[in-house]
């Protein structure tokens, strides 16, 4: 298995399926603006689902399996308690609305970055007559 670190297409592929998880829980934020006691979750970094992606293969059923997913949601509790609304609700619809902004320009990037890869690389098996 080549880890995604050194195929720039599955990495390109790992990072838009990620982006694609995070859009949908920011989604989910956005939508539960106003629902009481609702938490604001994210996905876990990039990094995280990058090392995940990079374990080992398992090549005994008896392994261990890893419990990750790419993009896990999880509750956000970085927001001070000044900042929590009366009913128990975390959700800033100015940080969701950055934090969906910034998502959309990384999705654009590396979407633009995955059709360059597969661009070059269908160019170098036409010009090898194949």
């Amino acid at each position: 298995m080549v880890s995604p670190a050194a195929d720039p297409i599955s990495l390109a592929e790992l990072r838009l399926r990620w982006l694609e998880r995070r859009q949908t829980v920011l989604a989910q934020n956005v939508a539960n603006a106003d629902t009481p006691g609702y938490v604001a979750r994210d996905v876990s970094p990039f990094g995280v689902a990058l090392a995940a992606s990079q374990a080992m293969s398992i090549t005994d059923p008896l392994h261990l399996r890893g419990t990750g997913a790419v993009g896990e949601a999880r509750p956000r509790r970085e927001r001070r308690s000044n900042d929590i609304a009366p009913n128990g609700n975390s959700v800033s619809l100015d940080e969701q609305a950055m934090r969906i902004a910034d998502t959309d320009q990384a999705h654009a990037l590396a979407l633009n970055l995955h059709r360059r890869w597969i661009s070059l690389v269908r160019s170098t098996f036409s010009s090898r007559g194949v």
